[in-house]
């Protein structure tokens, strides 16, 4: 109720100030709102341009013109600006108000030195309250125009985005391995027109994230940043004030942009409140309402031909809310979401048994993490720890590719060639009468209840695999290995049934000697892969 006051009372001040304000639009059906609200005393506005920065120093400079039709939000309604560029909102709280711009296609923020997009104006005249890691100093009174400059760049309807899920390092070592281990091989190497990481950007200490960040933006590519749940402070008094550090660096907790023909939208599903009874912080997967309005609201201004890209940290199965957000995008042909959290590679086709009405299942992914397994088990030849996660696959990211309102994922594991898909599981030697009983296992690490699994023996034939919901072998066996010698290193965590494990019988009448086995995978968007280990028959 209080969001509908809000754009009423909004547009009302935008009559009482005249032509100047002309053109100005506060959502779908903006004008019939008006004409239905009613006489009250108009409330405090920000107000300013977005404009062509057409000299680039993100300053609006005398003839650089306003550009009309692009959205502002103050996280709870939406400006369009009319022709000259102008924009208004109400301030939703006078001591602590954020106001962005919607990056449209075809366009780009502005980025810093560190390529974090600079999109937003945060309103904290008192700056954020005391914790123990700062939050957002004093920004003094409301400037008279919050201006948003943008500049013109070329967005193909196909392109690719860098996820990363949970980077997470507790301290500037781990942020090194980030470095050697993820970043260092992609310089110069990708065509990602930007990057994404899911949350759990550090672990708790939050003043890694300036380390982190001068670490990310080696690649050369705009971030965005998804707030995690190892991202908040956990001295704040409620989730209100819980992401005043990310907001110091990120901007805003929940946001959206377009690129090329895909709509993107950033939301925060890290709710973080008081144990009454212990008095300590903890936190819940939850949306809220408020920021569930928003996104309706947000999704009424984007055609339903459209992809829309849900980016969120915890993954939406452990989500109380979810079937609210269900309910504003069910309906829509083309949508995808993507998480992280789990510290292991999922994907869930969501229907009817979680709450969804839709015609189709809804796809949603659980990114592989950048960090692993937290950065644990034995370290390499590099004193990198191998980091594999528990569902036996490594650590790494994943790219995204797009093309109008389709799109496909591949996997891509930490320093390893983008062909290292899968992993072979099998006995070095085998009696040549026990072959037709012994199993062949594969990790396939991004693969999904869809992906078809073959393997093929010499010059045999290709043979099915079959889905198995276990524990990866290898795995178990290092995380065992790990207990008996009490490594001196972070030990692995325990082993969870692998959502990617396939296994088939080798076929009988092999002869003796060594042998290839061969395996072919192909996933959902019809992708192929191949791999191949020896076996000996005696």
């Amino acid at each position: 109720m209080m969001r509908n006051r809000w754009i009423i009372l909004g547009a009302t001040a935008a009559l009482a100030l005249g032509s100047a304000w002309a053109g100005l639009s506060y959502g779908p059906r903006s004008e019939a709102r008006k004409a239905e609200a009613p006489l009250v005393p108009a409330v405090r506005l920000a107000t300013g341009f977005v404009f062509h920065d057409a000299n680039k120093n993100g300053k609006r400079d005398p003839g650089e013109r306003g550009l009309g039709g692009v959205r502002v939000s103050n996280r709870r309604d939406f400006a369009t600006t009319n022709a000259q560029g102008r924009w208004q909102l109400p301030i939703p709280d006078e001591n602590d108000s954020i106001f962005f711009v919607v990056k449209p296609s075809g366009w780009r923020t502005e980025v810093d030195a560190k390529q974090l997009p600079r999109f937003y104006y945060i309103h904290k005249p008192k700056g954020s309250p005391k914790s123990r890691y700062p939050g957002v100093a004093p920004t003094g009174p409301l400037p008279a125009s919050i201006d948003f400059p943008l500049q013109p760049q070329e967005e193909s309807g196909s392109f690719r985005a860098l996820f990363f899920g949970d980077t997470q390092p507790r301290n500037v070592r781990e942020v090194d391995y980030i470095r050697h281990d993820i970043v260092e091989p992609l310089i110069g190497k990708t065509d990602a027109k930007f990057g994404v990481t899911l949350g759990d950007i550090v672990f708790d200490d939050l003043s890694v994230f300036e380390p982190l960040i001068d670490t990310i933006a080696l690649l050369g590519l705009p971030w965005y940043n998804v707030l995690g749940n190892h991202d908040i402070n956990y001295d704040s008094p409620d989730d209100a004030h819980s992401d005043e550090t990310f907001e110091r660096y990120f901007g805003p907790n929940y946001y959206s942009f377009d690129h090329g023909p895909v709509h993107f939208v950033v939301l925060d599903n890290v709710h973080y409140a008081i144990n009454p009874e212990t008095k300590r912080g903890g936190y819940t997967g939850a949306f809220g309402k408020e920021q569930l309005e928003w996104v309706k609201k947000d999704l009424a201004f984007v055609p339903e031909s459209k992809l829309i890209v849900l980016m969120m940290h915890i993954p939406l199965t452990g989500t109380r809310d979810r079937e609210d957000l269900y309910r504003l995008i069910e309906k829509r042909p083309y949508s995808l979401s993507v998480s992280a959290h789990t510290h292991y590679q999922e994907h869930h086709f969501i229907g009817a048994k979680d709450g969804w009405k839709g015609r189709e299942p809804h796809h949603h992914v659980v990114n592989v993490t950048t960090c692993g397994s937290w950065w644990q088990g034995s370290p390499d030849e590099y004193g990198i720890p191998h980091a594999t996660m528990r569902d036996g696959a490594p650590n790494g990211y994943a790219i995204f590719s797009f093309d109008g309102n389709q799109y496909s994922i591949e996997f891509r594991a930490a320093r390893r060639p983008p062909t290292y898909q899968m992993r072979i599981m099998a006995p070095e030697v085998v009696a040549q009468g026990e072959a037709a009983q012994t199993v062949v296992s594969v990790n396939v690490f991004g693969g999904t209840e869809k992906s078809k699994v073959e393997m093929k023996v010499g010059k045999g034939k290709w043979l099915p695999m079959t889905r198995a919901l276990r524990p990866d072998p290898d795995y178990q066996q290092m995380y065992d290995r790990d207990k008996e010698l009490k490594t001196p290193y972070r030990a692995l965590p325990a082993p969870i049934d692998s959502p990617h494990l396939w296994e088939a019988k080798l076929p009988a009448g092999l002869p003796k000697g060594m042998l290839p086995i061969h395996v072919r995978t192909t996933d959902m968007f019809g992708q192929v892969y191949l791999a191949t280990r020896g076996i000996t028959l005696r």
